[in-house]
């Protein structure tokens, strides 16, 4: 008997869905079971708590069956929900963006400082983000800066429409633009702020990745190349042209990739303003101005 072929209480549902997950040798569970569930019954840990004998109809019970599968099979449990938050922002995903996660967090914290010195100085500050994906890194900026607005860039029309949706119901659409280019391609004027989470994973190493990344990121948006540097090289080859000359690039990297970037961005010119790491402690991102 399949869990939604009769009505359950949220308690049992949780119990059956986690119980689903770690037989799929799902990595967390307890954590996706309890988001999913909350998710499609519109509860919340505070009600698993208080109201555990709540009853779930039938027809709601059938669906978080079907999105318990679709994880089962390896499909992040973001995707099936739809959308991920991302620095207190609730951003949509399809199938052609990346899911923001809270390593490039450490980006935003990183920028937030120079766009608002930037505001002061020059009264705007104009954001250039390559490869937008949803929208995050862009939208996250304006989010906390309103004097701010940015170009979101991507080659891809889905990931435009999908960043270009979430500007809209994030109330942000009127500084933000949505510009399929690839790279530099298309792009005229210059910018205080040049930011990019950019494909960095070498060619090779696509294959041993995990299958939630490998199944369902788009390749486009992962492959860096032979060394996974391909995409640093166009940034640091374009960057002076389209920059103030009181800009910052700012760039999340693999955790190994600190020196060749570095060293990249040396030969074209730039000089490291600063490096961070993520809340693991691993290199993310390093931010550079002109030397």
């Amino acid at each position: 008997m399949t869990v939604s072929s009769t009505c359950l209480t949220l308690a049992a549902l949780l119990q059956s869905a986690r119980q689903k997950l770690t037989e799929s040798a799902i990595e967390d569970p307890a954590f996706d079971s309890r988001l999913l569930v909350e998710h499609f019954t519109g509860t919340s840990r505070s009600d698993a708590i208080a109201r555990p004998d709540m009853p779930v109809k039938a027809s709601i019970v059938a669906q978080v069956e079907a999105a318990l599968e679709r994880r089962s099979r390896g499909e992040p449990v973001h995707r099936i929900l739809g959308f991920r938050e991302f620095y207190g922002l609730s951003l949509s995903l399809s199938s052609q963006t990346l899911e923001p996660r809270p390593d490039t967090e450490t980006l935003i914290d990183g920028l937030l400082p120079f766009l608002r010195q930037s505001v002061t100085r020059n009264g705007k500050c104009r954001v250039l983000d390559l490869g937008t994906g949803t929208g995050a890194i862009a939208l996250a900026l304006l989010a906390q800066v309103p004097e701010a607005e940015a170009v979101g860039v991507d080659i891809s029309g889905d990931a435009l429409a999908t960043a270009a949706r979430n500007a809209t119901s994030l109330g942000l659409s009127t500084r933000f633009t949505a510009l399929k280019s690839d790279w530099f391609e298309k792009i005229s004027g210059r910018y205080h702020v040049i930011a990019s989470n950019p494909p960095y994973i070498c060619s090779q190493e696509i294959a041993s990745l995990q299958r939630e990344v490998q199944l369902f990121d788009p390749l486009r948006a992962l492959d860096g190349g032979k060394d996974g540097l391909d995409a640093y090289r166009i940034i640091a080859r374009n960057a002076a042209s389209h920059l103030e000359t009181d800009g910052v690039i700012a760039v999340e990297i693999g955790s190994s990739q600190r020196l060749a970037v570095t060293a990249i961005f040396a030969n074209a010119g730039f000089c490291l303003m600063r490096a961070m790491t993520d809340l693991a402690g691993n290199d993310r991102v390093l931010l550079f101005a002109t030397a």
